[in-house]
């Protein structure tokens, strides 16, 4: 928002608005007729800095519901076998409660998780099922 000369304007300045600016400004709920909510700003920071932070897993909830929605679901699927992967290494095959236990930090419905990933390709399973390795 900073870079663009006329929304900084209008949050610094006193200058007249136009529509479309005034629209811009009025969508933001951190932004009143006084300018910004000092105290809702330095919140959001805050959190955007857990949300960073290594220790953030701890500070959320497990994700209760995956979207139904395949375009919604599956890039979540592979984005938290990511970072499993990540954390247990790619190298190396993951017996299914190992893979289970790593997915079960992030989420509650396990197989969907696991189950994306290896319809996907980021994951083979082993014929019985047992174990799992990262493709590539």
């Amino acid at each position: 928002m900073l870079a663009s000369p006329t929304l900084r304007a209008a949050l610094v300045g006193d200058g007249e608005l136009d529509d479309r600016t005034r629209a811009a400004v009025d969508a933001f709920d951190w932004v009143d007729e006084h300018g910004p909510d000092r105290a809702l700003l330095g919140s959001t920071a805050r959190t955007l800095q857990l949300l960073q932070a290594p220790a953030a897993a701890l500070e959320f909830d497990r994700i209760a519901r995956m979207p139904h929605a395949e375009a919604e679901r599956v890039p979540l699927s592979l984005r938290i076998v990511g970072i499993v992967g990540d954390r247990l290494g790619r190298t190396r095959p993951l017996t299914e409660p190992v893979l289970n236990a790593a997915i079960a930090m992030f989420a509650e419905d396990v197989a969907v998780v696991r189950r994306d990933a290896v319809d996907q390709g980021l994951l083979e399973r082993t014929e019985d099922g047992a174990s799992y390795r990262f493709v590539g």
